[in-house]
């Protein structure tokens, strides 16, 4: 789901106008409409049903899998359950419960997540989770060879076309395995061995991004920021270990511009959690 900017600060932000007017202000008005745009229906009720977005010059994307029982897992027999609490017919309102693991769908993983003393989902501040975000496409590759990873020559070619990587970015992995998502088996690549296949952030990139670009965050449109075939997490490793966080299972990566988003993270603060689903949006 994409659509346009709209309101004054959208406004401001493509006329350059406003008092005060910086390019902060418009990275932070453009999150502010995002988030507008999502609490207050610019994506109104009949755009519930998920489809492949559209995006203009400037706009907003949905970067989040809606959470089903059906979405494809690292471990399949984690997956969630759901059932009815109350209806609106016999108690006068609607209310289900589900039972999850907190990596599930479009989620984050805090830095605990993999590293002992690490901060948890509710440590994450507001500045982290409202960021500026580049797209590195590696899909052509990706394709033919399920399970390559972002190299720093890719991060180095998208910068001589793009631009550096500004600090505190989130660097997001296009795989093109969003298309597979719905498609368990596929999204997964698991060979007959039980070994996964898909592409993710070699552990060099990780650290070469780390201490060059000072990175915020690595997000990936796969099940993990390592490629599936890792018994190690190296990446995670790298990546926690440095205070950093991880978004997995984007969605509508092709969507999003190679540079100029803004991503906002809307991170559930479970206590003491590891990380959690979030609903992600994009504007730029």
């Amino acid at each position: 789901m994409c659509t346009e900017h709209t309101g004054r600060v959208a406004q401001q932000a493509r006329e350059g106008t406003g008092a005060g007017f910086s390019r902060r202000t418009a990275l932070v008005g453009g999150a502010a409409a995002a988030v507008t745009a999502a609490l207050t229906g610019t994506a109104r009720a009949e755009d519930r049903t998920p489809r492949a977005p559209g995006w203009g010059r400037r706009g907003l994307c949905d970067l989040t899998h809606p959470l089903t029982t059906s979405l494809p897992m690292f471990v399949p027999t984690e997956a969630p359950t759901r059932r009815t609490v109350v209806t609106i017919e016999q108690n006068g309102y609607y209310q289900q419960e589900w039972r999850l693991v907190e990596h599930t769908g479009t989620h984050v993983d805090a830095p605990g997540h993999f590293t002992a003393g690490g901060r948890l989902a509710p440590e994450l501040r507001i500045d982290e989770l409202v960021t500026p975000a580049v797209v590195i496409d590696i899909s052509s590759r990706a394709a033919d060879e399920p399970d390559t990873v972002v190299t720093i020559d890719d991060v180095r070619a998208h910068e001589r076309r793009h631009g550096r990587i500004p600090d505190d970015a989130a660097v997001l992995m296009n795989s093109g395995w969003g298309s597979r998502f719905g498609d368990p088996e596929a999204y997964r690549g698991a060979d007959a061995t039980g070994t996964l296949h898909f592409p993710g952030f070699g552990a060099d990139t990780c650290e070469w991004l780390l201490e060059r670009r000072r990175i915020r965050s690595l997000g990936v449109d796969t099940l993990s920021i390592d490629p599936g075939a890792s018994t190690t997490f190296d990446t995670h490793l790298l990546l926690t270990g440095a205070d950093r966080y991880g978004l997995e299972n984007l969605a509508h990566l092709d969507r999003v511009p190679p540079t100029g988003a803004t991503i906002v993270v809307g991170l559930i603060p479970f206590e003491e959690g590891s990380g959690g689903p979030a609903r992600v949006l994009a504007s730029w």
